[in-house]
């Protein structure tokens, strides 16, 4: 019998799998393809497309080869022979792990934290185990499927599309009622659910005791335990799925009796809590709280260290100076300790340049196209290199520690009743530390804020925290200008000045926030309910590894990426010169009233317009538009990169009304773009974008004026 087109090669997806019936057409074909391992009952997979989609490359027995779409028809499949990936969705309370067994099972570098709301959106990932290859979906951490949160919209709305084969409930072991009103809901809507408890290492430094077979029972599905963090808890992971998806699907009754007249509104999309809604969550709650019993042994945890740091991270007397404390001492460390590396990595880089002309001359490259790529190219990114990365390889792992043990949430916890007083949400604050790192990111973590109004107060309010990329500016022009002194003296008063920094970049969230609250944004404070996770030990060497590779390296390429062809673009307008002057000079030239005005100059402003890929070229772009061929000049040490500055006529006021124009300035085009993304209008894109320049302005204006009459 014939078999139809559909079945044949040609209808395999990429990544996909099938076995193969027969193979058809002219001899000279099939002979060939025979050569290369094809034959019935052979297993072939498709690896992918060429850029026009014609031919597409294929594996049999260890063979890679290519083959046109029209000659592969002949390649006939057996019929239901295509072997689709197995869909599994992680699903869990936050901060229970479920990010870190996604990076343990597919080795992605979805960033993990010790606080809920790190994962605001679906990340995918693929592994394979002795039997199946599995395409996991890492779903936001929620608490319930009511959706009462845009992450609990996100994963609710996935879980009912009947998108996926399996799910996997992670919990808590030390909390595992919580996390089973979860899995129970994700019962009502999933055939084949595996219940993973997770962090057995924490519960038995408590004492905690679980009949995980009793659980098991209870429930009707399979329940493994394990810890995320150990290597062999992916092989428990991956085999108790393939024994899930081999048996047959059992029938089970469902845990959570509703009370009278309450249907399950799992699927229900309704913005505010109704009778029914409340109803459900009580039954799951009653339910969860009976399959439990029994299941751990009730016992008092042993929290005396947590509840001893509480007192002192978060009392009246001392959660604020041990805050800014902490703050000064992050900055100090990542000052003191930039110093030395970046000197030797300014050197290096900048030495290589003289090698790479020479390359360039014996290739017979002509002189502009040396001086492009050399004076242009190299000497930006080169320069971007050795600021930046010796202070984010420090500030970046240093963070992460914080971050990692439970130190975050207590800052929400602390800064809640100011932002209630501006009508916003505590959980800003986190959003804010995420911006310390990129404004970007911490416009995406704006997800974990419940309203829409106090999450718009949050996105349009984020750029007004200084990220990584303004850092190395501050730093420089704070050394150079304000902290007077040598070696840890200096370095203490610089870190002192960059902490001063960002209290008024925190105070300056205050103040916009109060102000759009009560004008663009009008609204009441919606309830602010946070888990405060307990202290966890930190595996050191994991952290500080995962926040250089994830964080600072990240960052870094994002600015080398900008920083290149920046360079190139500023060395042509340098370089073309009509009357003897370049387009850059005359650029900043026309800049310069505007400048004066705000206390710099028009090299400067338009330093800050040419940076709007990225801040971290903004000092490059500035020393290179003072350059009069448009190229960046090798400082050998600050104390020449001072004397430069000097030399265009800055003063300590320049300094300073640069610093402020930094740190209140229009977000970068990635920011912008993610702006519109999230708040889905350019309108309050452009807003984020005027908001920050406009104070920015405002506080260059009262400092010159200051100046003048300190002058006067």
């Amino acid at each position: 019998m014939k078999m139809e087109k559909s079945d044949s090669l040609r209808a395999l997806p990429p990544g996909q799998s099938a076995r193969i019936a027969a193979l058809e057409g002219k001899n000279a074909l099939r002979c060939r393809l025979m050569d290369l391992g094809l034959a019935p009952g052979a297993e072939i997979r498709c690896l992918g497309a060429s850029p026009f989609g014609d031919p597409r490359a294929y594996r049999v027995r260890g063979t890679v080869f290519a083959l046109r779409n029209t000659d592969s028809d002949c390649v006939k499949l057996e019929r239901g022979g295509i072997k689709r990936q197995t869909r599994v969705a992680l699903a869990g309370n936050p901060n229970v792990g479920k990010s870190t067994l996604f990076n343990a099972l597919t080795g992605s570098r979805q960033h993990t934290g010790n606080w809920a709301g790190k994962t605001v959106e679906l990340a995918q990932g693929s592994c394979r185990s002795d039997t199946r290859e599995y395409v996991l979906t890492d779903l936001p951490g929620c608490y319930s499927l009511l959706a009462r949160s845009p992450e609990e919209q996100v994963a609710r709305d996935y879980l009912r599309a009947g998108e996926t084969d399996a799910v996997v409930v992670i919990c808590d072991a030390c909390h595992l009622a919580r996390g089973m009103q979860l899995a129970l809901q994700v019962m009502e809507l999933c055939e084949r659910v595996l219940v993973c408890v997770n962090l057995m290492d924490e519960a038995a430094r408590r004492g905690l005791r679980l009949d995980l077979n009793q659980l098991e029972e209870r429930l009707g599905v399979p329940v493994i335990a394990l810890t995320a963090q150990e290597k062999h808890s992916c092989g428990l992971l991956l085999a108790a799925l393939d024994r899930l998806l081999d048996a047959p699907v059992r029938e089970r009754e469902s845990h959570i009796q509703y009370g009278e007249g309450a249907a399950m509104r799992l699927c229900a999309d309704r913005d505010e809590a109704g009778e029914g809604e409340i109803l459900c969550a009580e039954a799951a709650m009653c339910a969860a709280a009976r399959i439990c019993t029994g299941v751990c042994e009730p016992t008092e945890p042993d929290d005396r260290l947590d509840r001893r740091l509480d007192r002192l991270l978060t009392g009246a007397w001392t959660a604020f100076p041990l805050m800014l404390l902490l703050l000064a001492v992050l900055f100090y460390l990542t000052i003191a300790g930039a110093n030395l590396p970046s000197r030797a990595l300014s050197a290096l880089l900048f030495s290589i340049e003289g090698r790479l002309s020479a390359l360039l001359s014996a290739l017979g490259a002509p002189g502009w196209l040396r001086a492009l790529l050399c004076e242009g190219v190299w000497r930006t990114t080169a320069w971007v290199v050795a600021v930046m990365l010796p202070p984010m390889a420090i500030f970046f792992p240093l963070f992460s520690l914080l971050e990692e043990a439970g130190f975050l949430p207590r800052v929400a916890y602390n800064l809640d009743r100011p932002f209630q007083a501006c009508r916003a949400c505590g959980k800003q604050s986190l959003c804010m530390m995420m911006g310390l790192g990129c404004n970007a990111v911490g416009v995406t973590g704006c997800r974990i804020i419940e309203t829409q109004r106090e999450r718009l107060l949050a996105i349009l309010t984020n750029a007004l925290t200084p990220c990584n990329g303004r850092f190395p500016l501050l730093i420089t022009l704070c050394a150079l200008f304000w902290a007077k002194g040598t070696g840890a003296a200096q370095n203490a008063l610089t870190a002192l000045y960059l902490s001063g920094l960002l209290v008024l970049s925190v105070a300056a969230s205050f103040g916009m926030s109060w102000l759009l609250s009560r004008t663009l944004l009008r609204g009441e404070s919606a309830p602010f309910v946070m888990e405060l996770p307990g202290f966890r030990r930190v595996c050191v060497g994991r952290v500080l590894w995962r926040a250089l590779r994830e964080r600072a390296l990240i960052v870094l390429l994002r600015a080398v990426v900008v920083a290149a062809p920046a360079g190139a673009l500023i060395w042509l307008l340098g370089s073309f010169r009509p009357a003897g002057i370049s387009l850059l000079n005359r650029a900043a030239a026309a800049m310069d009233p505007l400048g004066f005005a705000l206390g710099m100059d028009g090299a400067i402003l338009l330093g800050f317009l040419l940076g709007l890929p990225a801040n971290e070229i903004v000092l490059p772009l500035i020393l290179m538009i003072y350059g009069a061929a448009g190229t960046l000049s090798e400082p050998s040490s600050s104390a020449q990169l001072g004397q430069t500055l000097l030399a265009q006529g800055w003063t300590a006021w320049t300094a300073g009304a640069v610093m402020l124009f930094s740190l209140f300035h229009w977000p970068c085009s990635t920011t912008l773009l993610t702006i519109r993304r999230e708040s889905g209008s350019w309108r309050w894109t452009a807003l984020a974008a005027l908001l920050p320049t406009a104070l920015g302005v405002l506080c260059c204006l009262l400092l010159r004026l200051v100046h003048l009459l300190a002058t006067a």
